[in-house]
């Protein structure tokens, strides 16, 4: 067998997410197709982690493995000519047979994006909140997730019913362009909707409707505030998968509203 690193980028909006499931559209299940077609033979595809229905990624990292020998600038175009042009593989380079996307992964960066204005175009790529948000309050409410915490008021646990909820979470950072401010999240693992309800709830101190003490409430024992603060997923990207030796890029926008 031959094995692929793949990175690739993609529109979350019209798919239930990474994972194949039966009668519902996803991104591996996609990619799996779009690999098949090009190779002519059945290819196994494994993500570095999986993303929630509705949300993006700059740059996911996956492994394709295949009994056929391919150049990896052939297998990219290749592929990328049987994906929907809401899918685009980035880069494809060989890899080790022992290599693994998701177990070898050391953290994962997610980036959600708010806007302060209505835009006309960027509303599948961003959250826009009509209130003014106090960025300061924001920026210390985030600094309470920093570390190893246990999550359970943030999870969906109707999907992550075995998995531990304590998650480490090595930084946080809000940063504003005009009119977007982006928070960058990163962590060793995240659980369904964690990301999404720490942004919620952060928002919800922005708004001024909670204290810190409030917020650590919520990491201390569980509470079923976080899930009526959901963030939608149309601003979130799984911003980059990091592995030995990586770094995180500069934050940007995906878009300017300017």
């Amino acid at each position: 067998m031959h094995k692929y690193k793949i990175i690739l980028e993609y529109d979350g909006t019209n798919y239930r997410g990474w994972q194949t499931q039966k009668n519902a559209k996803s991104i591996q299940g996609t990619l799996i197709t779009a690999a098949q077609k090009f190779l002519g033979i059945p290819v196994k595809v494994q993500g570095a982690g999986r993303t929630d229905a509705g949300v993006h990624a700059l740059s996911q990292t996956a492994h394709l493995e295949s009994s056929r020998n391919v150049h990896p600038e052939a297998l990219r175009i290749g592929i990328n000519d049987n994906l929907p042009s809401s899918i685009n593989i980035l880069h494809v380079e060989n890899a080790l047979p022992l290599f693994h996307a998701r177990h070898h992964a050391l953290s994962r960066s997610y980036l959600y994006l708010i806007s302060k204005r209505r835009s006309a175009f960027g509303k599948r790529y961003v959250w826009w909140i009509k209130d003014k948000l106090d960025c300061k309050k924001m920026k210390q409410t985030l600094g309470i997730f920093q570390g190893f915490h246990d999550f359970v008021s943030f999870a969906d646990k109707r999907m992550d019913k075995e998995a531990s909820t304590k998650v480490n979470i090595e930084g946080l950072w809000l940063q504003e362009f005009d009119d977007i401010i982006a928070i960058r999240i990163v962590g060793s693992h995240f659980l369904w909707k964690m990301v999404r309800r720490i942004t919620g709830v952060t928002v919800e101190a922005g708004r001024n409707n909670l204290t810190k003490s409030d917020v650590e409430k919520m990491l201390l024992s569980y509470s079923e505030i976080p899930a009526r603060f959901t963030a939608p997923p149309s601003g979130l990207f799984l911003e980059k998968v990091l592995y030995e030796g990586d770094k995180l890029p500069e934050i940007k926008p995906l878009i300017s509203l300017s």
